[in-house]
C-alpha cells in the first residue's frame, strides 16, 4: 500500500519532534463509532505510513459488545480475512493524558489501496460528499456533542448516579442550564478538555451546562469538510472519556442514561457552499430560498427513513418524550428549539439548517451521511417544504417519527432511497449487527420484570 512522500514526511517531522515517543495507538472506527485498532511502538510509525497495516474486515461486523456478527457474512465466511488499513493524513498527534509520551491517528480500511471497503461508514460518507462535489457544493459542516459526566460508582441498583462537584463536594441534584457557575464547578476538567483538544488540532469553542445534573455540550466549529467533521467529533468523544477518568470521573455519549433527566443529543449544523466558497443557503431567514427549501423538504421526506441511522440502539428512543426539546415529527422552522430542523437565527449569509434530531450515541458519520444525503435528495428532486412549525412543535404537530428501535429499523432495511445512498451492502452488514445486538439485549430478564411480574403473575 503505497503512500505519498509527504505522508511519510508527516510521520518523520512528527517522530523528529518527538524523540521520546514510546508508542502510537492506531485508531479504526467501528460501525458504533468505537475506536477499534491497535497500538504499536514508535519505531513501526513510519513503516505503518509508508505500507499501511491490515486489520480484518470484520472490524465493521463487531457488535457493541466485540463480538462478530456471523450473519453479515464478513467473518468466518470470508476467512476472517485481513483488509489494507492507511493512515488519515493530519490525523497524527500527542494523547497527553497518558503518563508516558504517546501519540495516536486515525485509519481508514479499504478494499484495496485507494478503492473504498463498502463496509466503512467514513467511505459511505465520503461517497456522499462526492455527490455534491460533482455538483459543484461543498457542505460546511459543525457537530454540537451532549454528553453526561458522572460518578465512577454506580448505584447499588446498578444505575449510574451523577457526580460529586469538585468545587463545592457537593452531589448535583438539579438542573442549571446555562449556568456559568456549574462551569466553574468543573472547570479544572473542561479546561483539560479544551486544552487537549487543542494539542490534537479539535476546533472545540464552547463548554455549555446544559439541561440536566452534569450535563454539558462542547461545540465544534464549521468545516467545509463533513469527513474530517466527523474525525474531529470520533476524537473529541475520546478526550472527553479519557480526560474524565484523569479526573475522577466517567462520561457517557449514551443518548438517555437517567430516565427522568434530559437525554443527550448530536446536533449538526449544516450549510452549502459553490465554487466560489458562497453559502447558498443564503437568505432572509423567515423566507428561505429555494434550494434551502429544497434541502429541507429532502430531510423531511428522509428523517423516517434514516432514524435507524441517526438513532441506532435501544436506549435511543428514551430521549424521545415531551418537554425535552426534542422533535418527534419532522418539522422545521426558524429560531426554534421545539422543531427537527432549525434555521438558526443570525446574518443572512451565515443561514444553515441545524438538524436536531440524532443521538449522542449515533456513528458521527452515518448521521452525517444521512442528513447529507436527504439534504441532496431534496435538492435534486426539487421536493416542497411543508408549512413552518411555530411555537412549541410538540404540542402542533403529531408524532411522525418511527419513535421504536423495530419501527426505525423496519423502515431503514425497506428504504430505497437508503439503499441508493448507502449501498445495499452496507446497509445489509449495519442491520444483521444491530439486529443481533438487540436480539442480545431483548434476551435480558430486567429487575423490573422480576418486581412487576414475579409475585403478580
Amino acid at each position: 500500500m503505497p503512500h505519498t512522500i509527504a505522508a511519510s514526511s508527516e510521520a518523520e517531522a512528527f517522530l523528529a519532534a518527538h524523540p521520546d515517543l514510546v508508542g502510537v495507538d492506531l485508531l479504526l472506527p467501528d460501525q458504533h463509532g468505537v475506536l477499534r485498532g491497535k497500538r504499536i511502538p514508535a519505531r513501526q510509525l513510519l513503516k505503518v505510513y509508508k505500507q499501511g497495516i491490515y486489520l480484518p474486515g470484520s472490524v465493521f461486523a463487531l457488535d457493541i459488545n466485540g463480538n462478530t456478527v456471523e450473519s453479515t457474512g464478513i467473518g468466518f465466511d470470508t476467512g476472517d480475512c485481513d483488509q489494507p488499513c492507511r493512515v488519515v493524513p493530519h490525523s497524527l498527534t500527542m494523547v497527553p493524558w497518558h503518563k508516558k509520551p504517546m501519540a495516536q491517528c486515525l485509519l481508514t480500511m479499504e478494499q484495496a489501496p485507494g478503492e473504498a471497503y463498502f463496509a466503512n461508514p467514513r467511505h459511505v460518507l465520503d461517497q456522499i460528499c462526492d455527490d455534491f462535489q460533482s455538483q459543484g457544493l461543498t457542505p460546511m459542516v459543525a457537530v454540537e456533542l451532549e454528553f453526561y459526566v458522572t460518578d465512577t460508582r454506580r448505584l447499588k441498583s446498578g444505575l449510574l448516579q451523577p457526580p460529586i462537584a469538585p468545587a463545592t463536594g457537593l452531589r448535583e441534584t438539579d438542573t442549571q442550564v446555562y449556568a456559568v457557575d456549574n462551569l466553574d464547578d468543573y472547570s479544572a476538567l473542561l479546561d483539560d478538555i479544551m486544552l487537549v483538544a487543542q494539542v490534537q488540532n479539535i476546533p472545540a469553542s464552547t463548554a455549555v451546562a446544559e439541561y440536566a445534573p452534569g450535563q454539558f455540550e462542547i461545540n465544534l466549529q464549521h468545516v467545509a469538510d463533513p469527513v474530517l467533521a466527523c474525525d474531529q467529533a470520533i476524537l473529541l468523544k475520546r478526550i472527553i472519556k479519557s480526560v474524565s477518568k484523569k479526573h475522577g470521573f466517567s462520561a457517557t455519549f449514551m443518548a438517555k442514561p437517567y430516565a427522568d433527566q434530559a437525554g443527550s443529543g448530536m446536533h449538526i449544523h449544516m450549510s452549502l457552499l459553490d465554487a466560489k466558497g458562497v453559502n447558498v443557503f443564503a437568505c432572509h431567514q423567515q423566507q428561505p430560498n429555494t434550494i434551502l427549501s429544497n434541502a429541507l423538504a429532502g430531510l423531511q421526506t428522509t428523517m423516517a427513513q434514516t432514524m435507524a441511522l441517526l438513532c441506532p440502539k435501544v436506549n435511543s428512543y428514551r430521549r424521545f418524550e415531551p418537554d425535552f426539546f426534542v422533535a418527534m415529527a419532522p418539522t422545521w422552522g426558524v429560531d426554534n428549539r421545539t422543531v427537527a430542523l432549525r434555521i438558526p437565527n443570525g446574518d443572512s449569509f451565515a443561514t444553515r439548517i441545524e438538524h436536531r434530531v440524532a443521538g449522542a450515541d449515533a456513528n458521527p458519520y452515518l448521521a452525517m451521511a444521512a442528513i447529507l444525503a436527504g439534504a441532496l435528495h431534496g435538492i435534486n428532486n426539487a421536493l416542497v417544504l411543508s408549512p413552518q412549525t411555530t411555537g412549541n412543535g410538540a404540542e402542533k404537530v403529531t408524532p411522525s417519527l418511527p419513535l421504536s428501535w423495530v419501527d426505525a429499523y423496519t423502515l431503514l432495511s425497506n428504504s430505497k432511497f437508503a439503499e441508493h445512498a448507502f449501498g445495499a451492502n452496507f446497509l445489509r452488514v449495519y442491520v444483521q449487527v444491530q439486529q443481533h445486538e438487540y436480539t442480545q439485549f431483548n434476551r435480558h430478564v430486567s429487575s423490573l420484570e422480576i418486581d412487576w411480574y414475579q409475585r403478580t403473575l
